[in-house]
Formats: C-alpha cells, structure tokens, sequence
C-alpha cells in the first residue's frame, strides 16, 4: 500500500486504541499468529484490524514473509510513538496497579555476557528509575533459549535465529567481526600482503579451543579453513581482548567489544577488508511474555539501542 495523500501522519483524526494495541502486539511479536496468542484473539481478527489501521493510515505496517512479518520503517516509527503511552495505560488498567507493595514482577532477560555487559546494562539502567526491575541472565545461546522455552526468561538475546515457529524473534543488531592484536605484534605483521601466511606461528587467543569465531573469520575473508590450535582460551570475549591487548597473541573480537581498545590504540586491526564477516543477533520473546507490564518497555528500549552498536 503506497504512502498516503496525508503521509500517514498518525496524529491527524483520531485512532482507536484497541488497533494500535494490535498493532504493538504485532510489532512486538513479529507475527499475527503470535500477536493473536498474546492477545487472545483469533488470526484472522488481528489480521482485519491491522488491515484497518492500515487503511486509517494509507500506510503499509508490515511485510507479509513466508513466517510472520517485518515492520516498515514506519511501524518501527509509530511503534516506538505509541508504545510507552499503551503501556503506561495497560498498567493503569491492571488490577494491582497503584499498590506500592506489589511492585511488577521482574523483566527475566538472558544473553551473551559479553554483550549484556558492554552494551545491555547500560542501555537498559535508566529504566531501573522508573520501576522497572530486571533478572539478568547470561550463558551460551541454545542454553538460554532452551531456558526461554522452559519460561524461566521473558527475553533472551540469541547469537542466532531460533528454530520453530513458538518463539518470536526479530534482529537486534549485527555485530562485525575484526582481527586484531597488540600495537607491538601489528607491527610485525603484513597480512594485507602476506594473507593468512603472515600470522604462521603467531599464538592464537580464542573464546574456545575448536576456533569458532577465528573459523568463521577465515572462511569468509581468507576463502580457506583455518588449521591449528589456540595458544590461550578464555570462555569470555572480555578475557580474550585483555590477552591480546597485553601482547599474548592474535584474535578475532566483534567491534562493539574491541571498539574502545581501537580507539585507544591499545589493539590494531590487521586487515581491513571490503566485506567483514557480520554476525545477526535476535531479541527472542516467551510466547505469553506480552502482558508482563515493563517487559514492552525493556523490548522496545534496547532495539532502539541497539541501532548504535
């Protein structure tokens, strides 16, 4: 459906909340199906209203995909307009609001450490003022989505996209993969010119000792497998950078961790190549996580976030 005549602006004429609560849902679930579930409505009554919203809007919301749906720019713009207002409405709505006794229940939200801690943390303390408690969480990807079916997360930030159709996800962020060691070990090295060649019997840091992130490095840029063994494993990316930046060997971080080392100097890229290898994370929501009161506002906050990371 192409823009309208009014540009869909959302705040000319009136608009009835119960469509907008839909079409949050929608947003939030990445499908009408799951969208239906969480509100307790049939398929196709949430289909009719999104249509009718649409038609209010003169504006497209969603792309229809083979499973579920992807936002338009504009719904990711209308969405983050409506979605604190409906939520602080759901909250006046709800049966204990206003019982400064019974706060609402935790936001359980699980993901990379690494991550959670470089980025998550700090994007998401602000909300901690405005009532919002949060159980945080950290593991191995197929650990915390298995936990995520079991329902002991609301959320879980997946290194990649889940399998089945009960578990909504939508990308997070896309996260670039970089070679790097110490000032001092770079400036020995030419892979530029040398390849791979260059870091023979240069010790190799890795987050574990079957290679996964350096593999998969290789694979992309160097179109080769990558042999050999690490010098040093750390189960924590943190560890890794710490290694390498004090001069222990060679590695391959994402960006958004070894960002600030770059900028100091600290670590030195070894190659910069035209197509980096990008890896997408997903934000997983718990089928029935919809109605948690605070559990929109965590969502929405970190895939606004996350556009900067």
């Amino acid at each position: 459906m192409p823009p309208g005549r009014g540009g869909g602006d959302p705040g000319a004429g009136s608009l009835d909340l119960t469509l907008l609560r839909t079409f949050l849902a929608v947003h939030r679930a990445g499908s009408f199906t799951a969208a239906a579930r969480l509100l307790g409505l049939s398929q196709p009554t949430v289909t009719t209203q999104i249509r009718t919203l649409e038609g209010r809007l003169d504006r497209e919301l969603f792309e229809r995909l083979p499973r579920g749906v992807a936002a338009t720019p504009f719904a990711d713009e209308l969405a983050g307009r409506v979605a604190e207002p409906l939520d602080t409405l759901a909250s006046v709505a709800d049966p204990g609001y206003g019982d400064r006794d019974l706060p609402a229940e935790p936001v359980r939200l699980g993901g990379p450490a690494e991550l959670v801690c470089e980025r998550v943390i700090p994007a998401l303390a602000p909300l901690v003022e405005r009532g919002v408690r949060l159980r945080i969480g950290t593991g191995l990807t197929d650990d915390l989505l298995e936990a995520l079916r079991a329902g002991q997360h609301d959320l879980v930030i997946s290194t990649h996209r889940p399998r089945g159709r009960l578990l909504s996800a939508v990308p997070l962020m896309d996260e670039e993969f970089v070679l790097v060691a110490a000032p001092s070990r770079a400036a020995r090295l030419d892979v530029a010119s040398g390849g791979p060649g260059a870091l023979s019997g240069v010790p190799l840091v890795s987050y574990a000792a079957d290679l996964p992130i350096a593999r998969r490095y290789w694979r992309h840029v160097f179109g080769r497998r990558l042999t050999g063994q690490a010098a040093v494993t750390v189960p924590d990316l943190r560890g890794v950078l710490a290694a390498v930046a004090t001069g222990a060997g060679f590695t391959v971080l994402p960006r958004y961790l070894c960002a600030g080392a770059l900028a100091a100097g600290t670590l030195v890229p070894l190659l910069d190549p035209d197509d980096p290898p990008i890896n997408t994370a997903y934000l997983v929501q718990r089928p029935g996580a919809g109605h948690h009161p605070h559990l929109g506002l965590v969502r929405d906050l970190l895939l606004r976030e996350a556009r900067d990371w």
